[in-house]
Formats: C-alpha cells, structure tokens, sequence
C-alpha cells in the first residue's frame, strides 16, 4: 500500500515537473489597452461592484445565464458584469459579434430594458497581435 501512494505521488511530481517548465515560457496576455481604458475618467470596473444584495444578486443571476450557455466561449465567459444600483455593465472582449448579442440579450432579460450598457468588444480569434514598437 505505502509503494502505490509513493509511486502514485512521484508520478503526480513528475507530471508538475514537466507541465510547469512549459507554462512558465508562455507568453502572459498583454491587456494594457484594456487596463488603459479602465483608468479613464467614468470608466465602470469590476471594483464599483455594488456590496448590496441586489446588485449582488443581479450579477449572480447574469453569470450563471451566460456560464451556462455552452456555445459561447471562454471569452465571452469570463466578460466582466458590473452592477451599480440596478444598472448592468458588460465589459471584455468576445470572438463574434453574435456573442456580444446573446450576452446583452442574456442581461436584458435579467436586469430589465434599459438597464444595461454594452461595452463589450469582439476580437476575432485569428487576429493578429500587433507587434510591439
């Protein structure tokens, strides 16, 4: 039994060994113009998301709905949804312009007509990086 659980964890260390070297030479997303835009000057962010059980709820309620829908992707499950005293706004980017329509038709029909602002911005997933200089 003790042979199984040291060979079970050499293997699970070996495996960390070999994974980790990898994604440690990745590359990290640049998101300074995004970041950028965040800082102007009226500009909502993740952090004026209001403590207060409604808008707490509201944006439970939004994340679950597009979570949920498995036929967008990774990005448009992870666009940001900020509520402030009822009002909803989405913010990131998305592959298609059809995900960016589903997401505020998603918050809509949650929050309300009227209640939310769509920032989102569509990035094809072959767009090429701009080189930096």
């Amino acid at each position: 039994m003790h042979s199984r659980r040291t060979s079970a964890f050499g293997a699970l260390l070996l495996s960390a060994v070999v994974v980790l070297p990898a994604a440690a030479q990745q590359t990290p997303p640049d998101n300074t113009k995004v970041n950028k835009a965040d800082r102007a000057k009226g500009a909502v962010t993740a952090d004026q998301q209001k403590e207060n059980a409604a808008d707490r709820d509201l944006t439970k309620k939004i994340r679950q709905a597009v979570v949920g829908d498995k036929s967008l992707s990774s990005y448009a499950h992870n666009v940001k949804i900020v509520s402030q005293n009822g009002q909803v706004t989405l913010k990131g980017p998305v592959r298609s312009e059809q995900e960016k329509t589903t997401i505020e038709g998603k918050a809509t029909e949650i929050a309300g007509a009227g209640k939310v602002t769509n920032e989102i911005t569509v990035t094809a997933a072959d767009a090429p990086k701009k080189p930096k200089g």
